[in-house]
This record gives C-alpha cells, sequence and structure tokens, in this order.
C-alpha cells in the first residue's frame, strides 16, 4: 500500500447536486422487490445450481412474496435455457409472478432468449451494455456514440421480437451496466435514446435498472446520481427508477436505503446478499430494517430461519454469525450490561398486554418472534457475561427466580467459572455450577433429618434435627417462631451461629405432581461478608432449612486436602 500521498486512487467526482432533497426525506412504503438469486446470486457459486435446485430456490422465493425474478440468462447456457422451460412445462409460474430474463444487447442472444420464452405469460426482459468509461475504452474500445447505438439497436430487436410470441405480456428494462462508474450525463443520455426507441406509456412503463456494478462512492454519492436522473428525466412519469447495488465497499444496504429516498421505486437484490466478489444487495437486511420502521416490506421472513437453511443448502454458502437478523449470534448478548437490560426489557413485556404495543428491549432492534427466532439464544454466558444474564438463563430454563441482591454473588461464580475454561457455558452448565455452588449443599454441615413440635400458645415451634457436622453426627435443638429460626436458635445453642439471618424468599417449581418448592436466604457473617444459599425440596419448610444450610455451608467452606 502506499501511504502518505495516495496517487493511486482518486476521489471519486461529486455529482453537482446542491438543492438535493433526498437527506430531508423518509421511506414509507416498500419498493417493488425484484429477486436475482437465481441469475445473479447463482453465477457467483463455485458450485452453480442445477435445475432441480433452482426449482426449489424459485419456489422458495415464490412464498417470501417476490412477485418479480430474475430466473436467469437464458441464452448463456442450456441448463439457464431449460430451468425456464420446466417452469412453464410444469406450471410452475404463479399468476402474480412475473419471470425476469437477463441478456446482453448482442443479436443472437436475444433471439435465443426469446425462445426461451415462450408460453410464459408475463415476462421482463432486461437488457443491458455497459457504459462507464473504463469499460468503453479498455473492454470495448468505442465510442459513446458508438456505446449508446449499441443499446438502441439490442432495444430495437427486443421490441421487434414481442410479437413472436403473443401470448407473453412482455415488459422491458435496460440496464446501463456500471451505471455508478459512469457520467451521470451521459447515462442519461443513452437511457433516454432507449426510452425513445421503445415507447414506454404511463400505464405500461419501462424499468431503467441503475446499477451500482461496482461501489466507487459513498452511499451519498449514490443517492446523488439517482436524484439527478431521477430529476433530469424527460418522461419520468413513464419509468420504474431501479437499484441494483453491489457491496465492494461493504456499504451496499445504505446505497440503497439512500437510493430509495432519492426517488427509486424498485430494488433488485439477492437473499443475504449472495454476488460477485462482495456481494449484491441483501435484500433480507433492507426488507427488515424497513419493517423495524413500521413500515410493511411485503415480504415475509416470518420463518427466516427456514429460509436460511434453505439457502445454505442450496447454495452451499454460510450466512455469518454476525449477519444482520439471521446469523446465530445477532440476538445474542455476552456483556453482562447488555444482558440486564435484555432481561429487564423482557420482564416489562412479560408483565403487560404488549398486542400492537411499540416493540423496545433495549439491545433489541427487533422482535425475535416476529422472524421466527425465539429467546433461547438471547443471553449466552461466558466470563464476559453479567448477573443479569445468568440469573436470565436460570428463570427462563430452570424456573429459578432469584432474589436480586443474589444476582451478583452467581454472576460472579459462573463468570469466573466461565473464565477458568476460556469459553462460553451452556445454559446447562450454568444450572449445574450453580447447583453445584448453592443448592442443598452438604458439607461441613449436613441436615440428615428434623422433628417439629408446634407449641400454639405461643406460636412456637420446636425442632430436633439429626445432623452432621464435619463427619460427626449429633442431634440439636432449638425453638423458635419457625423452623427456619429454630434451627438457627438449634445451632446458637452449639456456639456455632456466627451470622445473622437477612433475608429469606420461596417460590414453586414446575407444576401438578412434580411441583417443587425453591428457597433462598441471605446470611451477613461476623465479618460483615454475605453469603447465600438455595434449598430445592419438594417440601417447602425442607427447602427452605436446605437453603440456611447451604448459606452456612458457603461461610464454612471445608478447606481443600
Amino acid at each position: 500500500m502506499q501511504t502518505g500521498k495516495i496517487t493511486k486512487y482518486t476521489p471519486f467526482k461529486q455529482i453537482d447536486l446542491l438543492d438535493r432533497q433526498w437527506p430531508g426525506k423518509t421511506i414509507t412504503h416498500a419498493p417493488i422487490w425484484a429477486s436475482v438469486d437465481l441469475r445473479d446470486g447463482n453465477q457467483a457459486l463455485a458450485t452453480p445450481m442445477n435445475v432441480d435446485e433452482k426449482l426449489e430456490m424459485f419456489e422458495l422465493l415464490v412464498g417470501i412474496g417476490f412477485k418479480e425474478i430474475e430466473v436467469g440468462f437464458p441464452s448463456a447456457s442450456d441448463t439457464e435455457f431449460n430451468f425456464i422451460r420446466r417452469l412453464v412445462e410444469e406450471n410452475r409460474i404463479p399468476d402474480d409472478v412475473t419471470l425476469q430474463v437477463l441478456v446482453q444487447a448482442r443479436e443472437h442472444l436475444i433471439r435465443r432468449t426469446f425462445e426461451s420464452l415462450k408460453g410464459v405469460s408475463k415476462a421482463i426482459v432486461h437488457l443491458y451494455n455497459s457504459t462507464s468509461p473504463v469499460q468503453r475504452r479498455i473492454t470495448f474500445n468505442k465510442s459513446k456514440e458508438e456505446i449508446k447505438a449499441i443499446a438502441i439497436e439490442g432495444t430495437r430487436l427486443v421490441k421487434s421480437l414481442v410479437q413472436t410470441i403473443p401470448d407473453t405480456k412482455i415488459r422491458f428494462q435496460y440496464s446501463p451496466e456500471s451505471f455508478s462508474d459512469t457520467e451521470v450525463d451521459y447515462a442519461l443520455e443513452v437511457c433516454e435514446a432507449v426510452i425513445e426507441e421503445w415507447a414506454p406509456t404511463v400505464d405500461e412503463k419501462i424499468i431503467l435498472n441503475l446499477p451500482a456494478t461496482v461501489e466507487v462512492a459513498t452511499p451519498n454519492v449514490h443517492a446523488d446520481q439517482i436524484e439527478w436522473f431521477c430529476r433530469h428525466l424527460k418522461e419520468r412519469n413513464k419509468v420504474y427508477i431501479s437499484l441494483h447495488t453491489h457491496n465492494d465497499r461493504g456499504t451496499g444496504v445504505a446505497a440503497t436505503e439512500l437510493g430509495l429516498l432519492a426517488g427509486a421505486d424498485r430494488v433488485e437484490g439477492t437473499l443475504f446478499g449472495n454476488g460477485e466478489r462482495t456481494g449484491n444487495l441483501d435484500i433480507v437486511t433492507v426488507a427488515l430494517n424497513l419493517y423495524t420502521q413500521g413500515v410493511d416490506p411485503l415480504l415475509n421472513f416470518s420463518q427466516l430461519e427456514h429460509v436460511r437453511s434453505v439457502y445454505e443448502r442450496i447454495t452451499r454458502m454460510t450466512v455469518h454469525d454476525r449477519h444482520p437478523y439471521a446469523g446465530d449470534l445477532v440476538f445474542t448478548a455476552f456483556s453482562g450490561s447488555h444482558q440486564d437490560a435484555i432481561k429487564k426489557g423482557m420482564d416489562v413485556r412479560a408483565a403487560t398486554n404488549t398486542d400492537g404495543i411499540r416493540w423496545e428491549v433495549p439491545y433489541l432492534a427487533i422482535d425475535p418472534e416476529d422472524i421466527g427466532r425465539d429467546y433461547e439464544a438471547i443471553i449466552r454466558i461466558n466470563s464476559q457475561s453479567g448477573k443479569g444474564g445468568v440469573a436470565y438463563i436460570l428463570e427462563r430454563d430452570f424456573g429459578l427466580d432469584l432474589p436480586k441482591a443474589m444476582h451478583p454473588d452467581v454472576g460472579m461464580t459462573i463468570n469466573n467459572k466461565a473464565d477458568q475454561g476460556s469459553r462460553e457455558l451452556a445454559p446447562q452448565e450454568v444450572y449445574e455450577i450453580f447447583t453445584q455452588e448453592y443448592v442443598n449443599l452438604s458439607s461441613p454441615l449436613k441436615l440428615l433429618s428434623i422433628e417439629r413440635e408446634d407449641f400454639s400458645q405461643n406460636d412456637e415451634v420446636k425442632v430436633e434435627a439429626k445432623i452432621c457436622i464435619n463427619e460427626e453426627i449429633m442431634f440439636v435443638t432449638g425453638t423458635g417462631n419457625g423452623p427456619i429460626s429454630a434451627f438457627v436458635d438449634a445451632l446458637q445453642l452449639k456456639g456455632w451461629k456466627d451470622f445473622q439471618l437477612r433475608d429469606y424468599r420461596q417460590h414453586s417449581i414446575g407444576g401438578g405432581s412434580k411441583t417443587k418448592a425453591a428457597a433462598y436466604i441471605q446470611i451477613k457473617n461476623h465479618d460483615g461478608s454475605t453469603s447465600f444459599g438455595c434449598g430445592i425440596n419438594s417440601n417447602i419448610e425442607l427447602a427452605g432449612l436446605h437453603a440456611l444450610v447451604s448459606a452456612f455451608n458457603r461461610a464454612h467452606p471445608v478447606p481443600k486436602k
């Protein structure tokens, strides 16, 4: 790489549009969507789809709701041609779906394309030729007039061939390939020559597709190009302006969204952005971005994991863990503060009737349930996790509603275990560590059995407990206003009470005959520290006693041998 003054690359020339309007606009409705998965996406695969795979992808796209689907480049190969023929012969094209076919502005390719369309009820013939200065000079060695003539002649031939398939309603689309790198006034000149040749009407519009074949500038420049083009086009009311962004700079989505603000009507792209080099526009992301802004995208991604699984199997590509909306980790929080905020947001929604209520959960732009995801993997535990995340896992997966005061202590214990292993902990591992460290602990003190006697005249309870402490079995007796306080009294009489009982909570786990009780006790030790314990038992009193014993044992750990 060069350093200092960079001479190998120069800034892209800005568009002279001082009164640009797009920055103040808002996208209020979905564009016309056109999938190019079966053509642009397919040609970028190391192993292109076979006909059966293309059929499955076609059906997936139809199910999502695409009404315009570019099914291939039928003049390029027999596989492409035969795929279209199979769609026709097996009557697989829904009445509301229009096939789109791509073809270069070359006579023999155009004629072959029309052969593939026999029997199709409606189709878009997508003609293109490259118009950028680099392509004119290096690839074709032709002048501006010669390049424009290619577009006009191709359009004229397409128009003449429409009558050869009278049962097919043909719509026409033209792309000045590499529009992004073409002088906007020249791109306009070529497109207006095509419009004049095709002679569209307000009711039967032409599609002008303005591809960012290579991203050459920031998204705002792309928006300026689109707005400039729309404002200078003579018969704008007879044209659908279509976008086709690539992702060379990693800003294909942003360029498309700004292009829609700038006046575009239509968007071409692929599922998850599959395409040449760094990929095409990701329609999934743009559609769901609209959804999160309260705009119906008119595409159904309510089962996004199914869409992803079919896509990955057919294309042999993988969706990145951090891919917007569809990645494995996008609804996952490792940070403790994030986990705590998510838990609080979920708790608020769980406690209220949220039908039609605005989605407001910190760190989550969309409700995972809306796209067929669930909350199972929202909070995951590693050494970076916090108290809220651990508590959320224990409550969601195992029904343990820990007192809030206990969260930091448990969170630190779990995080230390994750740190020691330098890895993420699965929910079951979190539960097992919690059980080992807090639940029904039996060393150095173990409660073997307990007898209770009630005294109604003064509401006192007497307990006689059989215990094992430091491997010695004995009986202890105490009284109190309940079994827990009576057991504390028994410990005090033995000289073992070096703590104060600070808090006691309990709740049920499960339902029916399998219901258990969970109890939590907090004690303050003689040195000012705090210890927590949990007891789980089908008997609520025993659960409380086990919680007390567990807290005591955590304050008096057995020395390691």
